[in-house]
């Protein structure tokens, strides 16, 4: 039995902040900004809006998408550093507000690669036998682990969420092949103490490396080459991280997802989001090899190579 995506999900609060607006707060500027991340604006969500609100948006749409009910879910995946409180997680919320009453529920922490340890997790489930429906949700609502006095680290993060739902799919489609990777002693880079702190440097060096690696042994996984990759999806944290990737595969710009000018990086939700968006605008189609790979604190990494369809 292999496991794919059988639907898609994404929410992004209303509120744009663009890189005008934190001039007017901190010592930055337009240009300084996108020069080096590539950022134009990011969506904040308002006090009124915690994490599982927004997870919550995105998984409808995700569940409604599949053709399925709620009822139909056997498991519930959260990716996420910023759950509303220690407990109950984010996915046990989610249970209860989607009212998805057989299924189980748990959330998992690995930081920007949150989504990729999720879909490698219900991936073992579903191919196992044991579970039919699978919904995996990143999601984060980095504002209020922000400090928006550190200029370094307020120009980056956005909120939003995105969510998918895997279950089987026909021989050749769905996932081919994945890596998963931590390196523990990277986590004095990028940590929460009460706010977010990053070490870019030694973070920029890490993801430039790890990122096309892991795209390339994950391919290598599948029995791929770069010439049958149709579609990037990396971690929407900095455009030459993501550059460095796309040159790392040989793969003209077209061929690569960008929202990171839109939404800034979030976190766990930034892989689904564009995701989402790139489906919406038909650049990936039934039999498409798609790279999704990303990076984040722990330290830690993920990348998946499926095969696109039902």
């Amino acid at each position: 039995m292999n496991a794919g995506i059988t639907g898609v999900g994404r929410y992004l609060p209303e509120d744009v902040v663009t890189n005008l607006d934190l001039e007017k707060k901190m010592d930055t500027s337009d240009e300084w900004i996108r020069s080096r991340t590539g950022i134009e604006e990011r969506r904040i969500a308002g006090d009124d809006m915690d994490t599982s609100d927004l997870a919550y948006r995105a998984a409808v749409e995700a569940i409604s998408n599949a053709g399925i009910s709620a009822e139909d879910l056997d498991l519930i995946l959260v990716a996420t550093v910023t759950p509303d409180q220690p407990f109950p997680t984010v996915s046990c919320m989610l249970q209860d507000k989607l009212g998805a009453k057989k299924a189980a529920a748990m959330d998992l922490s690995a930081a920007c690669a949150g989504f990729m340890y999720g879909m490698v997790t219900g991936k073992q489930f579903i191919e196992a036998g044991t579970y039919k429906y699978v919904l995996i949700v990143g999601v984060e609502k980095l504002s209020k682990i922000t400090d928006w006095n550190d200029r370094n680290t307020a120009v980056l993060f956005g909120d939003g969420a995105g969510a998918v739902v895997m279950g089987p799919v026909s021989d050749g489609r769905g996932v081919l092949s994945f890596e998963l990777g931590s390196d523990g002693s990277g986590g004095k880079h990028l940590y929460q103490d009460d706010y977010i702190v990053m070490n870019g440097r030694e973070v920029f060096k890490f993801a430039v490396r790890q990122m096309g690696e892991s795209s390339i042994n994950v391919l290598e996984k599948a029995g791929l080459s770069k010439e049958d990759v149709d579609f990037l999806i990396p971690h929407q944290a900095n455009i030459r991280i993501m550059e460095s990737a796309r040159q790392r595969l040989e793969l003209p710009v077209e061929k690569m997802s960008k929202t990171v000018h839109k939404y800034g990086n979030t976190s766990a939700a930034s892989i689904p989001i564009s995701l989402f968006e790139e489906l919406e605008a038909g650049k990936i189609k039934d039999g498409d090899v798609v790279v999704m790979v990303g990076f984040g604190g722990g330290l830690t990494w993920g990348a998946i190579a499926m095969r696109w369809g039902k």
